[in-house]
């Protein structure tokens, strides 16, 4: 009976010492601080990207975006200013000037303000337009007597005006309805010189139109308007000059496009205009390079074709010109089937279905609530450079998370390794509850705060985005996690077993770390590798932290960009800090009995070791990608 008691209670201590190892295992090996790690990284990078007018409203949207394969992005106000602008000025002989010195003043706009803090408000955008170009000297002092609104069916407006030195009617509208009766044009000096066939201004008209600029023509007559008529004055016109008006391309959003496609983003324009203008706009912005195979459609065009047929045009289509709001729902859908990850901007009501659709939806600063409210992130300022940026702080998140990956499963793996082979041989597992417990919390919440700081670096955009298939682990992390892994398991073997006798858990008399720890004597027998195993526990931790130098850059210098970064000195300075207390001051509590010089310079050594061992490591990979 004795025997059989003695028996049973040795399979109950055998099997809670299986069960305390396999929660240790547990412990160990799930990275429990991951989702944490994203809380922040993406917390911390949100502030950032809301300085640069991109505010993220679902945090799942910005890791996606730097993932992008694909994005159809509207054209009015994001990669065009949103405004039109009067560009170039034409007289009567066919001369083009960039600056205009006078504009009449027949315009409901007004400027408002003076010097550089004038603003022209009021009219129509064409007329805000006008004055706006002549805004460097704008006629004052004029009184109207008579006026012709514009409208749709005449195509002109005119005033009929008086000051000091003028009378008489001033007139804008579309060339053909004005160039018939113009006899003179404004000379530069003021005089007026016959007009004698309009061929070069009616040139200019025709390549200022290819390159989608709006025209209209400004005429003056001596004659007045009658009141409450809409004729305009009879008798010979003045011509003086054709606008050139158009909604110019931001310059940022030429580089910003570049930018973009050079990350392997494929960028499509959607816009309402017209093909030639879309066409013209979309070589002004960089996204028409090719004309051989690069590809314009409308929206009946796309309509006509299957979606199998989309499917073979769609890496090669750049614009989509006069888009329904339902082709940009279709276009999500297709390039969802070909396994591509798609962004699509939209500001209006009807733009919602194809936000929420979309892999991430981009809503504008300036556009509806309801489109806000489908999208995952909301560009401000409705820039297209917005949007470049929104996929530069998406990848940088990503790539953010597999660097503490990196760093986490390392330690994770060499920890679960030695915590399995130990008993195996015989010793008692070298790290206790405690100190395990400790580990986890480097490995997890400090070291998200650390490696959530990492700046947004452009040489990310060089990358080529992550498919939808890709692991996050991929096969150059698992070469650093494993080499890592090995190296402090290895060195914890050589620590461990010319350092402590296996048959009895006691320290050997002789062996290589025998001679580099004392003997603890101050307890007994089964206390001696106290000195050996608080080494052990600190070689642990300092190799968590100098292996953090390499999980934060694939280059070779591990000190790239690390000012960008200088939480993550300070967090790594505040772990080494508490553990050196710790050592001194952790007793029975944490198994800490203190170090002298020796041993800390062992550990030491033993722990940076793991750096030169992974420079070693990228040098092969990089010979090898090479």
């Amino acid at each position: 009976g004795a025997y059989f008691a003695t028996g049973a209670a040795s399979i109950i201590t055998d099997l809670l010492d299986a069960l305390i190892l396999a929660v240790i295992i547990i412990v160990m090996a799930v990275p429990e601080g991951l989702p944490l790690m994203i809380a922040i990284v993406s917390a911390l990078n949100m502030g950032k990207m809301l300085k640069d007018n991109v505010l993220v409203r679902k945090i799942a949207g910005i890791e996606t975006a730097g993932s992008l394969n694909i994005l159809f992005s509207d054209k009015t106000g994001t990669i065009t200013k949103g405004q039109l602008e009067a560009v170039l000025f034409v007289d009567g002989k066919g001369r083009r000037y960039k600056t205009c010195a006078e504009v009449p003043d027949n315009t409901t706009a007004m400027i408002n303000g003076t010097g550089s803090d004038a603003r022209v408000i009021g009219g129509n955008a064409t007329e805000r337009a006008v004055l706006a170009f002549a805004a460097g000297a704008p006629s004052c002092g004029m009184t109207k007597y008579a006026s012709i609104p514009f409208n749709s069916d005449n195509k002109y407006s005119a005033a009929t005006v008086e000051s000091d030195d003028f009378k008489g009617t001033l007139i804008k509208g579309a060339p053909e309805k004005l160039l018939a009766k113009c006899t003179y044009y404004l000379a530069p000096d003021g005089s007026r010189i016959e007009l004698a066939g309009s061929t070069a201004v009616e040139e200019a008209i025709n390549e200022l139109a290819s390159r989608a600029i709006r025209v209209l023509a400004l005429a003056i007559s001596d004659d007045s308007i009658e009141p409450d008529s809409d004729r305009l004055p009879e008798g010979s016109w003045t011509l003086v000059g054709i606008l050139g008006i158009r909604d110019e391309v931001r310059p940022e959003s030429v580089t910003a496009i570049k930018e973009v496609q050079g990350a392997g983003v494929q960028v499509v324009m959607i816009t309402g205009d017209r093909k030639d203008t879309a066409v013209a706009i979309a070589k002004d912005a960089g996204l028409l390079t090719n004309e051989k195979t690069d590809i314009v459609l409308t929206s009946d065009e796309l309509a006509k074709l299957t979606d199998d047929e989309v499917k073979d045009k769609l890496k090669n289509i750049r614009v989509i010109a006069r888009a329904l709001p339902s082709d940009k729902s279709r276009l999500v859908r297709i390039a969802q089937e070909l396994d591509l990850v798609a962004g699509m901007t939209g500001d209006g009501v009807n733009d919602s279905p194809a936000l929420k659709k979309a892999d991430v939806g981009f809503a504008m600063g300036g556009g509806t609530e309801v489109a806000k409210e489908a999208s995952d992130i909301v560009i401000l300022d409705d820039n297209f450079n917005s949007i470049d940026k929104a996929i530069l702080y998406g990848r940088t998140i990503f790539n953010s998370i597999r660097k503490f990956i990196i760093f986490q499963l390392t330690i994770n793996v060499a920890a679960v390794v030695i915590s399995f082979i130990c008993p195996l041989l015989g010793m008692e597992n070298p790290l206790s509850i405690t100190q395990i417990l400790w580990i986890n919390l480097v490995m997890d919440t400090l070291a998200a705060l650390a490696f959530g700081g990492e700046p947004a670096l452009h040489r990310y955009m060089a990358e080529k985005p992550k498919s939808r298939k890709e692991p996050i682990v991929n096969k150059y992390m698992w070469s650093e996690i494993i080499t890592g892994a090995l190296w402090i398991f290895a060195l914890s073997l050589v620590m461990l077993i010319t350092g402590i006798d296996p048959s009895n858990d006691t320290f050997r008399t002789d062996g290589f770390m025998a001679n580099l720890f004392r003997e603890y004597t101050a307890g007994d027998a089964e206390d001696s590798t106290k000195y050996l195993l608080t080494g052990y526990f600190c070689f642990f931790i300092f190799a968590a932290v100098f292996n953090a130098f390499n999980a934060r850059t694939e280059k070779m210098n591990l000190m790239d960009n690390i000012g960008r970064n200088k939480g993550f000195l300070k967090i790594l300075g505040i772990i080494t800090v508490v553990q050196v207390l710790m050592t001194y001051l952790g007793g029975a509590v944490l198994d800490c009995y203190g170090l002298n010089l020796t041993e800390w310079i062992v550990v030491l050594v033993m722990a940076i070791s793991i750096i030169p061992v992974d420079l070693i490591r990228k040098a092969i990979v990089g010979a090898v990608r090479k």
